[in-house]
């Protein structure tokens, strides 16, 4: 039977989130305008390189969530998930998903404190970019034991920030099921140019995506030395965990983005206007805020209860996880299109900031799972799948 077990103070914002929001915002501000954005995107990296140093060293965005132990600050995914409302607000580029929430929790939930220690303090610190293949897309990589040790052989494919990051975690098959392992890729160019190639290393291509914010690459691994994360068997478990922790993270992110989009629209039509009034007094366009506006408020406190559950009551996450997939993406999808209608001509041109929120929205609705297939994951979780199938055959 499902329980609401979190404690709903975990539900409320503290001084300490709200300062950090505030200062967030105000470097965001100051590095990350659409047109910094676009320049950030287009670059060799597809961020800025000193941004993300400046979130590790001025405010400690990347260490937020990590034991101290870890070169972390402490804090829990509740303070993450400000940095990550703040960075899709204004649709960084910097990975901090594929970085920080998706290698760092394969790390945490490992339990392996050997890889904890020697890869967690970089992350925390800014020196160090990571990323996980084989998950959420399935990939065909086997490891296998060689001279020297273990090697990984096959490729992971739309892997985020594939080809670029510093440390590559995988899921692999092995000759005991499947394991994580972690590699660390040829450090030259990351295109597959480098030195080493085709013997023992990986070629990394970047692939042509919907999204320019969030770089994704198709990772080939031919004998590219690894290390094993964790103890055999467990690789099943700390997948689907990461993968929720995912979904709270995008989540949140996609709060961050439909607030924007309600903010940048309000402001257009109280100062736009037709037939003598801003066209915001029209009792149509009203109606239409009004329903974005109800979207956000719900998207809103399905992100804070999932947060709170991934702080918390991890029994509560996969329920908390998917329900904030369906609604955040939801709305953000709404806000980018009343983002684009309401600015009228100048919205549908691609030229417009609304466009990079459109492609935003679009490809991250399927990023962990559509809503259509966490309403299906909600159904068995909450044990509704038996009774949808007998109201289906009476009808």
């Amino acid at each position: 039977m499902f329980r609401l077990d979190t404690d709903p103070t975990l539900l409320l914002e503290s001084e300490e989130r709200r300062q950090l929001r505030e200062v967030l915002r105000e470097l965001l501000k100051e590095t990350c305008g659409p047109e910094e954005v676009r320049k950030q995107a287009a670059g060799p990296r597809g961020h800025d390189r000193l941004l993300w140093e400046r979130l590790a060293g001025e405010i400690g965005v990347q260490a937020l969530a990590f034991p101290e132990e870890f070169g972390g600050a402490g804090y829990t995914f509740a303070e993450l998930a400000v940095a990550l409302g703040e960075t899709g607000r204004v649709l960084c580029p910097a990975p901090l998903l594929p970085t920080v929430v998706l290698a760092g929790h394969t790390l945490l939930r490992s339990g392996d404190r050997q890889a904890c220690q020697r890869w967690l303090p970089g992350i925390a610190d800014g020196s160090l970019t990571a990323t996980v293949a084989g998950f959420p897309q399935a990939a065909n990589v086997t490891a296998e034991r060689g001279a020297g040790g273990w090697v990984l052989r096959g490729e992971a494919d739309f892997v985020l920030d594939g080809e670029g990051a510093d440390l590559v975690l995988v899921a692999a098959e092995a000759p005991d099921g499947t394991r994580l392992f972690a590699c660390e890729p040829d450090r030259g160019t990351g295109t597959g140019t480098g030195p080493g190639v085709g013997s023992g290393s990986c070629e990394r291509v970047a692939r042509r995506v919907l999204d320019p914010t969030r770089r994704q690459a198709l990772v080939r691994f031919r004998g590219a030395p690894a290390e094993p994360v964790g103890e055999a068997g467990q690789a099943a478990a700390i997948v689907a965990a990461v993968l929720d922790a995912g979904r709270v993270a995008l989540a949140a992110e996609h709060v961050g983005g439909s607030a924007h989009a309600l903010d940048a629209v309000l402001e257009y039509v109280r100062h736009r206007t037709q037939f003598g009034r801003p066209i915001g007094s029209f009792q149509a366009v009203k109606h239409r805020l009004a329903d974005l506006l109800v979207d956000l408020e719900g998207a809103r406190s399905a992100s804070a209860y999932a947060t709170a559950c991934l702080a918390g009551a991890r029994a509560e996450l996969p329920v908390a996880a998917s329900s904030a997939a369906v609604a955040c993406s939801g709305a953000y999808r709404l806000a980018t299109a009343e983002y684009v209608q309401l600015h009228g001509g100048i919205g549908f041109t691609w030229e417009h900031p609304a466009h990079l929120h459109v492609r935003r929205a679009r490809a991250d609705e399927a990023l962990f799972g559509t809503a259509d297939d966490h309403r299906l994951r909600l159904a068995g979780l909450l044990g509704l799948t038996g009774r949808t199938n007998r109201a289906s055959r009476t009808d």
